[in-house]
């Protein structure tokens, strides 16, 4: 292809830069000069040069990094194999007015070095740019080489903003964003629980985007909280960095995180020292985190152990053998007398091409050959051991060239174009080689998949450094662990945690939170105006649990359950019923049995002396069903014990009221015998005692029962007592007790009992001053107001009695009118039948009295 150098004649704005002749030319801005000193424009005077100085060793590595790329793909036969790729690369000299002017040099083909055809056909004058170095440099370049869809892959730039493809759509990068580098530091505070840091950023587009990012994803995660958000001055402003360092010392935040460049962090790590402000544990950002400048003898002891976030470091077979060639006449084109590589050499070894004019101070400087050997210098221009922008360089080289190979090799009539058309090398359209650029996906020879999402942005992937403060004074930066992102599983955190030094007396990881986490059995409440990880732990309440740590919530148990003394399980609710295993169960059960046993043998006692005038003087017959029914009635009251079941809480009641009221009966049968027999000892009262006879006694005992037994029956068809799981007395408890179904039913019951021992109480009191020398009307009295008085007070004792108590209170009144009718109508006859015989005879009994009966 014919070419030919054009020439406008024009003052140009120049710029510093190293170029190669190619088929396609690929462009490149990169750091060649650390300062500069930008011309003045106006309309009336022509433009200067700008005035870069501070020669920066490794920016002129990135550049030759590019160019070592370019070579290897020239001579690799498999990719654009008849496609021959130069480059031009300029410098920025850190300015972005000058990385602006270089990039629409490159774009539109205004450099002396860009040689055109006369019919302007061929490829474009670069057919992308590898670079800027800076977010701020790229958000400018791009938003104006976007319009035109001219690719851009940045190594170096980590701005969120720049995944906005619709604001850059034609920017790319692989370095990963601050977007991942943001969720990178999140994982590593996630794996050491710290929740409570500091954040100190840069005041532009690199540290406010990452301050977004980091509280937008703090918030979304709730894993942790900002203590504090300061800006850093880019001037060493003493009062502002006293004010930003007293208030890391007034926080409680152990850990912070320093997402600034070098040069902002120096400058208040220096006031850290001053402060002597200690126990610190550092997160350094990429911008940081290899910077020998901070690893110094005087910040050490402040900042070892620090953590930081690296770009991937990858190996480039043969770079340092290609560095090695390199010699200050490789650039053909002398950028107005002002050779990039010559700079380098003169930097390297510290000497000039040209004598210095007359009255230059530097006039002890030797005169450079050329030939000088760089392995003979120490310089860090030929270190491989830390290769992490030029890998990045790199990859971006090979991502150029892969979408070009891809678009070349594009078969006619199949293309992804209109028409299914095909893009050419003659006709190249910018716009057709982002096409390719966002498909491309190859591996690198150190085993990285390189690839770009919609956003631009390639697969993530970070190395987490550690700052070794060893014994000797020393510093090392180790790779500790792998941040990366791939699409099977997802972002993950690789650490070797054995490996991290810590710079702690403790040699572990320091504690930094604002609040501690709240144990189970505890809920998390928010302090009021106070960040979401200042919270106060708050003991659940009764019947609530939590049995997770920091549970916003404690959640009720279930019905039947209730929490633990420690509030973080739900245990079964406690079982309470009148059990035969308790004190009281077994104490009312002992007495209920024993009552058993002395009616028994006091029934034993009777039987045996049956024929004696006491017994017989007190109508046995009666007395045998009296007996017999004292035992059912101290028997009956272990239906109260135990757990209740349906047929124990039916038969309760029931066995309770007709056991009473056979007895009861029985003693009102004596009482109106007795009155009998007295009116028929009296002249003309014999007639009475017929309907007192035998068979009349047990009829009225058995009619007296029966009506008792009908309003059982009733009680039980209409409304039955049933077993219930009462949870009302006690929260933390489930009482089984048995409901007694009809309140009606139940006082039926009771009043009928209460009717005939009134009846008896009644008659035996008029009955009690009858002459006999042994009055029974007196022992039925004195049992009848023992047995009414006890009833009169189980009314109100049953009815404020809850749950077991209840149950208690009955069997207590059951027993204690039982044992006061066995005592106080068998205790004295008992006494003279065993221990006093000699009263036991007929005139005992009849006394002097004239009455004579034998009942």
């Amino acid at each position: 292809m014919l070419r030919k150098q054009v020439n406008t004649g024009e003052q140009q704005f120049h710029v510093n830069g190293i170029h190669k002749t190619g088929d396609v030319v690929l462009g490149g801005l990169f750091v060649f000069h650390l300062f500069s000193v930008l011309p003045e424009f106006s309309y009336t005077t022509e433009p200067h040069e700008p005035i870069c100085h501070g020669f920066n060793v490794l920016g002129f590595r990135h550049a030759q990094t590019m160019a070592f790329a370019i070579d290897e793909i020239n001579r690799n036969s498999n990719l654009l194999p008849n496609v021959t790729l130069g480059y031009s690369m300029y410098d920025n000299c850190v300015a972005v007015g000058v990385g602006f002017r270089g990039a629409l040099l490159m774009a539109s083909g205004q450099g002396d070095h860009f040689l055109l055809d006369n019919n302007c056909r061929g490829p474009p004058p670069v057919l992308g740019i590898v670079g800027d170095s800076s977010s701020t440099h790229c958000i400018a370049i791009s938003s104006v080489l976007g319009l035109y869809r001219v690719p851009m892959v940045s190594y170096f730039a980590t701005c969120s903003c720049l995944s906005d493809q619709e604001r850059f759509p034609s920017f790319f990068r692989t370095i990963p964003s601050d977007a991942f580098q943001v969720r990178a530091m999140l994982q590593i505070l996630n794996r050491f629980g710290w929740t409570w840091v500091g954040l100190l950023i840069s005041d532009d587009d690199y540290g406010l985007h990452a301050a977004r990012s980091l509280q937008s994803d703090l918030a979304q995660s709730g894993g942790g909280c900002l203590a504090y958000l300061e800006v850093l001055p880019w001037s060493n402003d003493p009062a502002e960095l006293r004010r930003i360092v007293n208030v890391m010392k007034k926080s409680t935040a152990r850990v912070v995180i320093g997402f600034a460049h070098e040069s902002l962090m120096i400058h208040i790590l220096e006031e850290v020292v001053k402060q002597n402000v200690t126990g610190l544990q550092w997160i350094a950002s990429e911008a940081w985190t290899a910077a020998t400048g901070l690893q110094t003898p005087d910040l050490m002891p402040y900042l070892g152990g620090t953590l930081g976030i690296a770009i991937r470091r990858g190996e480039i077979p043969g770079l340092r053998d290609f560095l090695l060639r390199i010699r200050p006449d490789s650039d053909p084109y002398n950028n107005y007398n002002n050779n990039i590589v010559r700079q380098f050499w003169e930097y390297t070894f510290q000497c000039r091409f040209s004598p210095p004019p007359a009255g230059w101070l530097d006039t002890g400087r030797a005169l450079c050959t050329g030939q000088e050997d760089l392995e003979n210098v120490a310089t860090t221009f030929l270190d491989m051991s830390d290769l992490r922008p030029e890998y990045n360089v790199y990859k971006a080289v090979y991502a150029l060239a892969y979408a070009l190979d891809d678009m070349l090799q594009c078969v006619p009539g199949r293309g992804p174009f209109r028409g299914h058309s095909c893009a050419s090398l003659q006709k190249l359209q910018p716009w057709q080689l982002l096409y390719y650029l966002e498909r491309i996906n190859f591996t690198t020879a150190f085993g990285d998949q390189v690839s770009f999402d919609v956003n631009g942005d390639a697969l993530p992937i970070y190395d987490v450094m550690n700052w070794h403060w060893l014994s000797d004074g020393s510093t090392k930066v180790q790779t500790v662990g792998v941040v990366k992102k791939s699409a099977s599983t997802g972002e993950e955190l690789t650490m070797d945690e054995d490996r991290i030094f810590w710079n702690f007396d403790s040699k572990q990881p320091p504690r930094s939170v604002c609040s501690e986490s709240c144990p189970p059995g505890t809920r998390v409440a928010r302090r009021k105006g106070e960040p979401l990880c200042c919270f106060d732990c708050i003991p659940c309440s009764e019947g609530k649990i939590s049995n997770e740590t920091d549970s916003m919530e404690c959640i009720s148990c279930a019905e039947n359950f209730w929490s633990s003394p420690q509030r973080d399980h739900c245990i079964p609710k406690r079982i309470e019923f009148l059990s035969y295993h308790e004190p009281l169960g077994i104490c009312l059960t002992t007495a209920s049995l024993l009552g058993t046993l002395i009616c028994t043998i006091v029934l034993g006692v009777f039987i045996y002396h049956r024929s004696t005038p006491i017994v017989r003087a007190n109508n046995s017959e009666l007395s045998f069903q009296l007996l017999l029914s004292l035992k059912l009635c101290f028997l009956c009251s272990l239906l109260f014990i135990g757990h209740p079941r349906l047929w124990t809480c039916q038969l309760r009641h029931a066995a309770f009221g007709i056991s009473f009221v056979l007895c009861v009966s029985c003693i009102l049968v004596k009482t109106m015998v007795v009155l009998a027999v007295f009116k028929a000892s009296k002249p003309g009262g014999g007639a009475s005692l017929k309907w007192f006879g035998a068979v009349q006694q047990r009829g009225t005992v058995l009619v007296l029962t029966s009506i008792q037994a009908a309003i059982c029956t009733a009680w039980l068809v209409s409304s039955s007592p049933a077993p219930h799981k009462n949870t009302q007395y006690h929260s933390d408890k489930i009482v089984y007790e048995c409901v007694i179904g009809s309140t009606v039913g139940f006082a039926v019951l009771l009043g009928y009992i209460g009717f005939l021992a009134i009846l008896s109480l009644l008659l035996a009191f008029f009955a009690r001053k009858l002459p006999d020398n042994f009055n029974e009307a007196k022992l039925i009295t004195f049992s009848m107001l023992i047995f009414c008085a006890v009833w009169v007070a189980f009314i109100p004792a049953y009815i404020n009695s809850p749950g077991k108590y209840a149950d208690a209170v009955e069997v207590f009144a059951i027993l204690a009118s039982s044992f006061g009718l066995l005592v106080a109508l068998f205790g004295q006859k008992c006494y003279i039948i065993l221990l006093r015989p000699e009263r036991n005879t007929k005139k005992a009994v009849m006394g002097r009295g004239s009455n004579k009966y034998n009942t």
